[in-house]
């Protein structure tokens, strides 16, 4: 019986942790996620859709720019998943390693601008846990986070485009 008790007890006490977690992202986090996506909508209408689809247009066309600020851009302005609707302004080939650089940054970049991925969120409170605990800032990790996203999205969207001009080329020699 005490068994079963314990169970029970175990049982619900899940679904207490759970409401408790809710409740913190409700108090904490939706506010400021709230304010993020205003901002950035308002901040698009201020510089004007002409503007913003003229400068993504201009990052298009240098290699460095199309998979570091460009994905950037995207996730921080559109967030996930909208974001990867940028590749609007890309060439066919160009479109599968600019998607490959965005999805790869959509958790980097939720550290500094949770509301660029808050689907995701939970990703990025389990990496800074440790810091939370022992009481110490999460932003040195959240820079570092970030800084290496945009390495690594840059490299990835340079290989995967290279790797897609070598597939694209068999396929049309074939």
């Amino acid at each position: 019986m005490d068994m079963l008790v314990s169970l029970a007890e175990n049982f619900i006490g899940i679904f207490n942790a759970g409401g408790e977690n809710l409740v913190g992202l409700i108090t904490g986090i939706l506010p400021t996620l709230i304010v993020l996506l205003t901002f950035v909508n308002a901040l698009i209408a201020l510089i004007g859709e002409e503007r913003v689809t003229a400068f993504a247009q201009f990052c298009t066309k240098n290699i460095i720019l199309r998979y570091s600020v460009f994905p950037l851009l995207a996730v921080f302005f559109l967030t996930n998943p909208m974001c990867y609707s940028f590749g609007r302004f890309l060439t066919e080939k160009q479109k599968p390693a600019f998607y490959d650089a965005a999805v790869s940054f959509v958790h980097p970049i939720t550290g500094l601008f949770p509301h660029a991925n808050a689907g995701e969120l939970f990703v990025w409170t389990g990496i800074s846990s440790g810091l939370t605990t022992l009481g110490l800032s999460v932003m040195p990790l959240a820079v570092r986070y970030f800084l290496v996203g945009l390495v690594v999205i840059l490299i990835r969207g340079i290989i995967t485009e290279m790797l897609t001009k070598i597939m694209w080329k068999e396929t049309t020699d074939a």
